[in-house]
């Protein structure tokens, strides 16, 4: 996966609500790929982008500029039309953007220390939050209408969540996740989970939201490492599966209940009766790890889809997902994931490639 020094780095990645689609911005512009063959659907060149954000597989993407040229500012909002070629609206801040997320009823504009809420049809100003100070633009927003939930840190020293219900415009709960402060978290398509991790990297931990309560407890390591990107698979319910990239440049597999068939339910007792240093200890082994996925200290950003559960009885496997990878050294990797009954799990490397020399159809 070496990558030549000339080639544009990637500035930002992310997976539509969906992950039918992927974005990456870069010092040139930014380029749209489907996320199921890796084609290059769309790309504009016109200067470095820190933010693109897609709207599910519609036309629409929300962009700020990296701040390089003049005309893109990261101070600036601009909701573009990759159709039409056209921006449909701007918005224009004091300080720069961190972070940006939007459904198909709410756009979130995450500054260092306020963030803004819209409705996304008649673009008012809905709500206005201060928060704690949030250099990295640190936020998760659950894509469904239902469970429209976004969670910010609620502090610069402890790794604490605000949830915040972005349909009522009001505070629902806020989780103390863990000590240290927060490098990362992500909620279930539904948003009845929120996983979390801190800046310690060595302890996962999956929260119910109606509940603030941390549901399950994954330890990812004994050494400190910051975890880069979360994904949960996609459920109606439970979740079955979480994935987690890291700066150690591994992938990093957690299985939840659904697998488990009832396993795990004997030692919740025990478990609610465990301090929290304690009780993560006897968490049970379903931890599974692909080394050497991603280069040592390259940040990275992950989902997982496709999951289907087994239904014939002849069949070993329990579990069958892609797993997705886009590294910020400007790779793409695609990994099919099976899991049997017995919690086995192997590994095969479908395709990878360079993202940043990739051809669009169109030319």
């Amino acid at each position: 996966m070496a990558s030549s020094s000339s080639s544009p780095q990637v500035l930002c990645a992310s997976f539509n609500q969906d992950n039918s689609f992927f974005a990456i911005g870069t010092r040139d512009g930014f380029r749209i790929f489907e996320a199921h063959n890796g084609r290059l659907r769309y790309e504009r060149t016109i200067g470095a982008f820190s933010i693109v954000e897609m709207l599910f597989s519609s036309s629409l993407l929300a962009i700020v500029g990296a701040g390089e040229q003049p005309s893109l500012s990261p101070r600036r909002l601009c909701l573009f039309n990759i159709v039409s070629g056209a921006a449909l609206r701007e918005l224009n801040f004091l300080t720069s953007i961190m972070a940006v997320r939007f459904n198909r009823k709410r756009l979130v504009v995450v500054l260092q220390d306020k963030t803004y809420i819209y409705d996304l049809n008649s673009m008012s100003m809905l709500e206005e939050i201060d928060t704690a100070p949030n250099t990295k633009g640190l936020c998760a927003f659950a894509p469904g209408s239902e469970g429209c939930y976004l969670a910010l840190p609620a502090s610069m020293t402890r790794g604490s969540v605000l949830i915040y219900n972005t349909l009522e415009l009001q505070s629902l709960c806020q989780i103390d996740a863990h000590h240290s402060p927060l490098a990362a978290m992500v909620f279930s398509s539904n948003g009845k989970f929120l996983a979390t991790a801190s800046e310690q990297g060595t302890i996962v931990r999956v929260h119910l939201v109606s509940q603030a309560t941390k549901s399950y407890s994954f330890r990812r390591g004994t050494y400190s490492s910051t975890i880069y990107s979360l994904s949960f698979g996609l459920s109606l319910d439970l979740p079955d599966i979480l994935v987690a990239t890291s700066s150690s440049g591994s992938l990093h597999i957690f299985f939840l209940d659904t697998l488990l068939n009832g396993r795990r339910r004997h030692s919740k007792l025990l478990s609610s009766m465990i301090p929290d240093s304690i009780n993560d200890a006897f968490e049970p082994p379903n931890h599974h790890v692909l080394h050497k996925v991603v280069p040592a200290g390259v940040k990275s950003c992950i989902t997982i889809f496709s999951t289907e559960n087994a239904q014939s009885a002849s069949t070993l496997s329990a579990l069958r997902a892609s797993i997705l990878v886009i590294t910020y050294n400007g790779y793409f990797r695609e990994y099919t994931l099976n899991v049997t009954q017995s919690l086995e799990s192997s590994f095969s490397l479908e395709r990878e490639f360079n993202l940043l020399d990739t051809i669009s159809d169109a030319s």
